[in-house]
Order: structure tokens, then sequence, then C-alpha cells
């Protein structure tokens, strides 16, 4: 006898990508707790001022993949609630 989808429990690959959903919540968290303290403490200019350039440039560019990997999925969802 074969159970239904809702029945059955789940295979380690969807153990795993609960695991690192959750990790990626809590990391999206912490990171946009850790900017908003840089924000009210400090000017934007005095960030830019004692930054590692090459450093901040690339912590921009990861931020900015990775808002658009968010943006997929949100259109994603989007498209997939108008069905």
């Amino acid at each position: 006898m074969r159970k239904s989808e809702n029945e059955r429990g789940l295979n380690i690959e969807e153990v795993r990508l609960i695991s690192d959903l959750r990790i990626m919540h809590a990391k999206v968290y912490e990171l946009y707790e850790i900017v908003s303290v840089l924000k009210r403490r400090h000017d934007e200019s005095a960030i830019r001022r004692f930054a590692d350039h090459a450093m901040l440039n690339q912590d921009i560019e990861r931020v900015d993949q990775t808002y658009l990997w968010f943006l997929r999925l949100k259109e994603e969802g989007i498209r997939l609630r108008k069905k």
C-alpha cells in the first residue's frame, strides 16, 4: 500500500532543504539587523571612508546577486498564485 503525499515522511534531501532554509532565514535576519545598526549609528560617508573598499564592493556585489535571486523567487511565487 502506497502512502499519500501528506502521510509520508520527509526524505533526506527535503530535510536538508528545510534545514538550509532555516539557516538562510536566520542569516538574512542577522544581516538585516547588522545593516540597520550601521545605518542608525554611522553616516554613509563615514562607512565609505573607513571601509575596506575592495571588501565593501564585494559585499555589495554579493548582496546584489542575493537580491536578484530573491526577486526571481518572489516573481515565481506571484506567477504561481495567479494560476
